[in-house]
């Protein structure tokens, strides 16, 4: 069962609303608990990016071989890769929503256990970006079937790379995306609409958000085409990028300039396509 907007502002104003179960830990040890295991999952996704890009930068065969979609196994490899990805990229700018909600879902729900609700969250969340992942990796086949990516997992062709450039330019001044990033700017009001308790409430909560976010950054992620996939480099802006949209009080007119700039290096790179 599921509280609404006023049941959760009446439990929370009242005082005198009953509490069961154990004493619960400090807020602190819940802040510290939440921003240390999110912490451990980025670093050990970094990681394993690292280790990939390593292996591929050192000129191994192997490792290109995997990461190219030739067959089930080449598939789910890069399938992996896309998902590791998507939790080191945009975990970190969830992590101000995951704090908010562990503080709400403790003030509402004391008797659960919170690093449990708020696991679920990051869980639904991570879910989302997975699903996406699994888009991102049929597409990267249908770009490696058209001979349009080098072994690099990078463009190779300038008219699909000034398209991705005017596209992603292009959707910053979308209303779809003012829609998603607004949301993402104010995770207080999404969790006061749609707040259910329980773990499985946290689930679909972060699953939900997880949604949102897509719909917030999901062109952004084909420009990762443009710099390349495994160019960490590359990737680490794409991430600084979005969490500087999503949490700073100019992150909207960033991003709205940032647009402006794809746009205008999109129309070159393609008009370059031409003059090859």
């Amino acid at each position: 069962m599921h509280q609404t907007a006023s049941e959760m502002r009446t439990r929370h104003d009242d005082p005198a609303a009953p509490e069961t179960g154990s004493t619960p830990a400090s807020p602190m040890y819940d802040r510290l608990f939440v921003i240390a295991g999110l912490a451990g999952i980025v670093a050990v996704s970094w990681a394993y990016l690292m280790i990939e890009a390593g292996r591929m930068g050192s000129t191994d065969m192997v490792a290109m071989v995997e990461l190219r979609p030739r067959d089930a196994t080449g598939l789910i490899l890069l399938f992996l890769m896309w998902a590791v990805m998507m939790v080191a990229m945009m975990l970190p700018s969830a992590t101000p929503t995951l704090l908010l909600y562990a503080a709400i879902a403790r003030k509402l729900s004391p008797e659960l256990n919170q690093g449990v609700v708020t696991a679920a969250f990051a869980l639904g969340y991570i879910v989302a970006w997975t699903v996406f992942s699994l888009v991102a990796t049929f597409l990267q086949w249908g770009l490696e079937q058209l001979t349009l990516l080098s072994p690099m997992m990078k463009s190779s062709s300038y008219s699909l790379g000034g398209v991705l450039l005017i596209a992603a330019g292009m959707y910053q001044w979308t209303p779809a995306k003012d829609i998603c990033l607004k949301h993402c700017q104010t995770p207080l009001l999404f969790i006061a609409q749609r707040w259910r308790s329980g773990a499985d409430g946290a689930l679909w909560l972060g699953l939900t958000h997880g949604l949102y976010c897509i719909g917030c950054c999901w062109v952004l992620m084909g420009l990762l085409f443009v710099g390349g996939v495994m160019n960490l480099l590359w990737v680490a802006a794409i991430a600084i990028f979005v969490l500087i949209e999503k949490a700073a009080p100019f992150g909207r007119e960033t991003g709205r300039g940032v647009g402006l700039l794809l746009i205008v290096t999109g129309i070159y790179v393609f008009a370059s396509s031409f003059a090859v």
